[in-house]
């Protein structure tokens, strides 16, 4: 009886291929914007010759960076279970990528615990440059693999990746420093207001220079880049900008913050915009031949519906606890 009301079609007869294909990008989004702001205090950690400064950057992502890479695993996980040949497809044509997305993750993550477990200069001057180039080299294979899923390139290394992925890196810069803004205080606060113009303004213009590839480059993408859908979400791009330094200007740091979320969704809304309704352009399988059957997808549908807003509650309960600017000696 279960199985037969499973299979008789989607769940209350909702989209469910077309909200899978958003909610597998939200996610990227979500993981994008927690973990980004850890990769923007990373590289703006190079940028700090100061101990106590490097030790509040340290402090200030501790709590949050390991769980704002589960993430990521979610990502990989919704993708896997709802369009397992896309899965298999991007994974196995840019397992280079993936391979440099995780050993980067693992060398920025590890960097921070060795750099607290001697203090002397060499040690914390080697573990200081991996943070620092882990937190680099993270983003920018993570937006040439995306770049790459949405051109439909077949090989690692090209013109929109490396684009693309420095349109990421300066966009976890932005996050940063907004994030960054609401953990510090004083001179360090001050000063972090430069770099949040520099990389707002460095992003804009790898936005354009990538949105100009694509016309020109992409023909198969361009009347996708003309749609009202993706006009709307350039120009809440720019929205976004104007916020985020208007409050970087007056020091509305939550105002900021909420604004670099915008960026960062926008971004990844602009690329499923583009990409929609092919979810692996590379080989044309679209979202309603990708995705698994009626019974799988319904069942997915009711634990996602279940487990989510949980994991919700638990960010927010994080959150909440260590919240706050970070306090005169507190440390990694």
């Amino acid at each position: 009886m279960t199985d037969g009301w499973l299979a008789s079609g989607p769940l209350f007869g909702l989209p469910l291929p077309d909200l899978w294909f958003g909610l597998v990008f939200f996610i990227f989004g979500t993981f994008l914007f927690l973990d980004g702001f850890d990769f923007g205090a990373g590289l703006l950690f190079a940028t700090r010759a100061d101990e106590q400064e490097r030790e509040q950057f340290l402090a200030a992502i501790g709590p949050f960076w390991d769980g704002n890479e589960v993430w990521l695993v979610v990502f990989g996980g919704a993708l896997f279970a709802a369009f397992p040949a896309v899965y298999a497809n991007l994974f196995s044509r840019h397992y280079l990528l993936m391979f440099a997305i995780l050993g980067a993750l693992i060398v920025r993550g590890l960097a921070p615990e060795m750099y607290e477990q001697r203090h002397d200069d060499r040690w914390q001057r080697w573990w200081g440059r991996a943070f620092v180039v882990g937190s680099i080299a993270a983003p920018f294979f993570l937006g040439m693999f995306t770049a790459n899923w949405l051109v439909g390139a077949t090989t690692t290394i090209t013109l929109p990746a490396v684009v693309v992925g420095l349109t990421v890196v300066a966009l976890t810069v932005v996050d940063g420093v907004a994030f960054l803004r609401l953990k510090t205080r004083g001179d360090v606060r001050a000063d972090l207001r430069t770099a949040g113009y520099q990389s707002l303004v460095a992003y804009l213009v790898l936005v354009v220079v990538t949105l100009g590839y694509v016309y020109v480059g992409v023909p198969a993408l361009r009347a996708q880049l003309l749609s009202p859908l993706v006009v709307a979400l350039v120009a809440a791009t720019l929205l976004f900008a104007v916020v985020y330094a208007a409050a970087t200007r007056f020091d509305r740091y939550y105002v900021a913050f909420a604004a670099a979320a915008g960026l960062v969704y926008t971004l990844v809304s602009l690329v499923a915009s583009l990409m929609y309704p092919q979810v692996d352009p590379a080989v044309a399988l679209t979202v309603e031949t990708a995705i698994v059957s009626t019974i799988p997808l319904n069942i997915m549908s009711i634990g996602a519906a279940l487990l989510l807003p949980l994991v919700f509650v638990y960010f927010i309960v994080l959150y909440s606890a260590f919240s706050g600017p970070i306090e005169a000696g507190e440390s990694y």
